[in-house]
């Protein structure tokens, strides 16, 4: 066992090595047999005495009442020579992960991205808690109180599905995202580690189809209360509600400007021009562009802003 540790294992935890061992090696002994064998062997440091208890928040009764969203910087990939962003999103009620996306700087499009994988597989909730973040706050003074008459497209977007956005105000509020960001720190990057994982797309993979299910299974918590808040979402496509969106006025050739892309209004049986009109711009977090007059789609486009097949535009 001690040999295995330092071989392959040294970068894990007791606890998640004693894991492994159960998992990948038909290991049989107890938990505190490991430790006690590694102490002794010098290869794990004596666990300290804990501190005086604290009384926790007591946590919503039912999933789907209310999530948190943040995110983490750390090197999670140690094949790369920069740090990442972790953006996670997890239920209130259980403790559950239900989105964790690496990125290189967390932001408004990492915050979509949660909140879409969250929704589709979940349903819409009732409340979302995250700390005043630029990309889910404007703050008109720092440490100060948020503006909630000046929507980021964050809160835009989470006003359109009708959940409730609730601002951190203290580091006690996210003492729960806090520890939970340091149990992920101590084990997915060595888990990336043993997997050969180096790209940010595989580490991804990992993270969807292996470790948030494993995490789920080991540490989630059943809620107090029978049931669920989560609500089937029946409104509009939820990708269009999940972007950024902003107005522009059409130019004399029928064309909107897009950080200096020329965006081109295709022909539209309803109307022969929109020269002058205000329409709308969505900008999607795979990098798609999409022109919209109210509910109406003018025209789709792909990531290199090139028009998508007018069939498959609407």
């Amino acid at each position: 066992m001690q040999i295995l540790y330092q071989e392959r294992y040294r970068d894990f935890t007791v606890k998640h090595f004693h894991e492994q061992l159960q998992k990948r090696h038909d290991y049989k002994l107890g938990y505190t047999v490991t430790r006690l064998a590694l102490q002794a062997s010098g290869l794990a440091a004596k666990t300290k005495r804990r501190g005086t208890h604290r009384k926790k928040r007591e946590r919503r009764p039912l999933p789907g009442m209310l999530l948190f969203q943040d995110g983490s910087t750390h090197r999670w990939i140690a094949g790369l020579d920069h740090d990442l962003d972790l953006v996670v999103t997890l239920d209130d009620a259980t403790g559950a992960i239900y989105s964790a996306i690496l990125v290189a700087q967390e932001g408004t499009m990492s915050s979509f991205l949660g909140l879409s994988q969250t929704i589709a597989e979940k349903g819409l909730f009732r409340a979302f808690y995250t700390d005043r973040g630029s990309h889910y706050f404007f703050t008109p003074r720092a440490g100060g109180k948020v503006d909630k008459s000046k929507l980021t497209q964050v809160g835009r977007a989470l006003g359109q599905l009708g959940i409730t956005h609730i601002p951190s105000y203290s580091p006690e509020a996210r003492g729960r995202m806090e520890r939970v960001f340091g149990t992920l720190q101590s084990r997915l990057p060595p888990e990336l580690r043993l997997a050969e994982i180096a790209t940010v797309e595989a580490a991804n993979r990992y993270l969807k189809t292996h470790f948030v299910p494993d995490d789920n299974a080991r540490f989630a918590v059943p809620a107090t209360e029978e049931g669920s808040a989560f609500i089937a979402d029946a409104g509009r496509p939820l990708e269009d509600v999940l972007c950024i969106q902003e107005s522009r006025q059409v130019g004399r050739d029928n064309c909107v400007n897009w950080n200096g892309v020329a965006l081109q209004i295709p022909p539209q049986r309803h109307r022969h021009h929109y020269v002058k009109a205000t329409v709308r711009v969505h900008g999607y977090p795979d990098g798609r562009l999409a022109i919209f007059d109210g509910p109406s789609c003018l025209a789709r486009f792909d990531a290199t802003a090139q028009p998508i097949n007018a069939s498959r535009a609407a």
